[in-house]
């Protein structure tokens, strides 16, 4: 096998969770490009079969399934799913994630709300998709998680905008699924099943300019992430090439975390 074979997918099962979010999409494109036999999950189905289809019309190989990550049942339907069609699963990208929390002093019932999804929803890919990789002998799991899992919040990059009332369910729950990838990563490793996790930085989303001048001088490439920056880490820790890599959580933030 060549270096470069190393990172083929092709014909590999791949599920991504999300698929039609800020991550997602480009994650979506650049996963079906591998050759992948990629399903996309998430609770807004709809969403995701406008995803597969486009995805599909260039000749690729995309298919939208319905989860809730929150819920076991749901969670055991969609790996019953994949059991039936297609009779293996691969790899795993948890990148869904609910952000019912929209500042410091949001309710208690949206931090519960979190947590079932965020939290406990993580634990249960793991345990029922992972499981099934575990079972088999072979697969990889990659967590989706932030930077904001490895420090605490920048209020200065706000000021002077209308942004910057964060939430604390992200930061804890982000740092935690650090912590859940290693404990996978032990528990799976035995039956050739790796667990990594990826943190991203901040991503471009049309935010006020004095926040992007400010993020952009936090980073050491000068500039927030955009679509295209996630997925050949993804790819990297899916496939062959990083088959003696578990355990990690990679930073991919333009050296924000380092600077």
């Amino acid at each position: 096998m060549t270096a470069l074979q190393r990172f083929d997918l092709q014909g590999r099962v791949i599920l991504l969770t999300g698929g039609a979010g800020l991550y997602g999409r480009g994650l979506a494109r650049d996963l079906a490009e591998t050759g992948a036999r990629l399903i996309i999950a998430a609770r807004s189905v709809e969403k995701l079969e406008a995803v597969a289809a486009e995805e599909r019309n260039r000749g690729l190989d995309v298919t939208a399934m319905a989860l809730d990550q929150g819920d076991e049942a749901s969670v055991m339907a969609l790996k019953n799913h994949i059991v039936a069609d297609y009779g293996q699963l691969d790899g795993l990208v948890n990148n869904a994630v609910a952000r019912p929390m929209k500042g410091a002093n949001g309710s208690v019932e949206q931090w519960e709300e979190s947590m079932r999804v965020n939290a406990t929803g993580i634990m249960l890919m793991h345990r029922h998709l992972g499981k099934m990789m575990a079972e088999r002998g072979s697969g990889s799991i990659v967590n989706i998680g932030s930077i904001q899992g490895m420090i605490g919040p920048s209020y200065e990059l706000y000021t002077g905008t209308t942004m910057g009332d964060m939430p604390p369910d992200y930061f804890f729950h982000k740092g935690g699924m650090v912590n859940l990838t290693r404990f996978y990563a032990a528990l799976f490793g035995p039956q050739n099943v790796r667990v990594n996790c990826l943190a991203p930085g901040g991503f471009f989303n049309n935010q006020p300019e004095p926040f992007l001048t400010r993020y952009a001088e936090h980073t050491m490439l000068g500039r927030m992430a955009d679509p295209t920056d996630l997925g050949g880490s993804v790819i990297f820790l899916l496939s062959d090439a990083s088959r003696y890599i578990t355990g990690v959580n990679l930073p991919v933030d333009g050296g924000y975390t380092a600077k």
